[in-house]
């Protein structure tokens, strides 16, 4: 920017986008002066460097507004997570089931979490199955992001929102 510019020779824009060819930096600077504006470069690799006469202040404040603009519309994604044990009775599953659809709906994956413990872990089927059983209930709702794996004494399954085929 201005005097920080190092090199001899710049190709010069306007602040209109209009280009007014190749110039000495000492002229470059000065017309941009003239016009109240700061000399910025825009391309150093380029050779000769392109310079653009903007005013610098209102171009980093804009750019500062843009980046808050996409900041509030983008959307985080949080991993909610369910968990039951292997001889969970009916009517908790569904209720856990039903958790885990508020949590699609709401735009966020679940980790469904079959947790056992001593030597329940021999009947690692019946967790296979709440899961399977969990993964039929919510078919229309969710993609399965991770397939159900056993991880010490848990067994983990993860799921995503569906993605609208729309569009």
């Amino acid at each position: 920017m201005n005097e920080q510019v190092r090199a001899k020779r710049v190709r010069l824009i306007d602040k209109d986008g209009n280009q007014l060819g190749i110039v000495p930096l000492p002229q470059a600077i000065d017309a941009a002066y003239e016009q109240d504006l700061d000399l910025v470069e825009v391309a150093a690799s380029a050779d000769p460097p392109v310079c653009r006469i903007m005013d610098y202040g209102k171009y980093k404040y804009e750019q500062a507004k843009s980046k808050r603009e996409a900041r509030k519309h983008q959307r985080t994604v949080q991993v909610k997570e369910v968990k039951m044990r292997p001889n969970i009775e009916d009517h908790d599953f569904m209720t856990k089931t039903r958790h885990a659809k508020r949590f699609l709906d709401g735009g966020n994956k679940v980790k469904a979490t079959i947790m056992f413990r001593g030597r329940e872990i021999v009947h690692s089927n019946l967790g296979r199955e709440l899961l399977k059983r969990m993964r039929e209930e919510l078919k229309e709702l969710a993609d399965i992001e991770r397939m159900p794996t056993l991880e010490g004494h848990n067994m983990v399954m993860v799921l995503s929102p569906k993605r609208n085929q729309e569009g």
